[in-house]
């Protein structure tokens, strides 16, 4: 038995290969046999609300329903990409939503949990649209506008969002190992497992003195990618196309 981590998938129906990937992985008896399953954000490329009428929200929600069913506790986190995604979706889909900065322990093991984005001070020009767009004032506004405006908007903050990464230096964009160890030592734990940056990986580390871990999820946009973890530790793996 595991418990599992997915993140940046990223699903768009520009890529439906990823979609019918996700579906597939989740009727698949590796989840289906899980302890649960995680996703720490960033699902979709773009949500625009619980309200979205499209059928890619529908077929997600089917998806993690079947799982939860089964007995499989699923857990999301949202990401820069889904933070609009809110407890009408949660309640749809079957799933459970975390904070950001969630601890849970695994294994005897607490575990501190996040996307990741916070993470990467060093980006000022990402953290300040951050700060800006999670304000409730801010999303208020954005969910207030009909859903062919909010695709509208998506599509432009998306292109602008490829331009700003294509700009920024790769260190800068990645996280700031000040800001790992803080938030660390302010979860008392550990262990970290985030998404955000798609450089799959597992950093040893040491956090004052102690042993530490910092395990980094891989992105969907070319195959999947899966943290397992267990009471003997913790393995990334890729997925085989559908």
């Amino acid at each position: 038995m595991s418990t599992l981590f997915i993140s940046d998938l990223h699903l768009d129906d520009s890529r439906p290969q990823i979609t019918a990937l996700f579906e597939h992985y989740l009727a698949s008896d590796e989840v289906r046999d899980a302890d649960a399953l995680y996703i720490l954000g960033d699902l979709v490329e773009a949500w625009i609300g619980d309200d979205d009428d499209a059928e890619l929200p529908r077929r997600i929600a089917a998806a993690t329903r079947a799982v939860c069913e089964s007995g499989v506790p699923v857990y999301f986190m949202v990401g820069n990409r889904d933070f609009l995604l809110g407890e009408d979706y949660a309640r749809r889909a079957g799933f459970e939503l975390l904070e950001d900065g969630t601890v849970h322990e695994l294994y005897g093991r607490p575990t501190l949990l996040m996307h990741g984005d916070v993470l990467c001070t060093d980006d000022l020009a990402y953290q300040a649209v951050r700060k800006q767009v999670r304000t409730p004032a801010w999303k208020a506004q954005i969910l207030a506008m009909p859903l062919e405006a909010r695709r509208a908007f998506a599509a432009k903050s998306r292109a602008e969002s490829r331009a700003h990464t294509g700009n920024t230096m790769e260190a800068i964009m990645d996280v700031n190992a000040d800001a790992v160890a803080d938030a660390m030592r302010k979860a008392g734990t550990t262990r970290l497992i985030h998404g955000h940056t798609h450089r799959p990986a597992i950093h040893r580390l040491a956090l004052d003195g102690q042993p530490a871990e910092r395990i980094v999820l891989g992105d969907w946009y070319e195959q999947g990618s899966v943290l397992h973890v267990d009471a003997d530790g913790v393995e990334l793996r890729g997925l085989p196309p559908a």
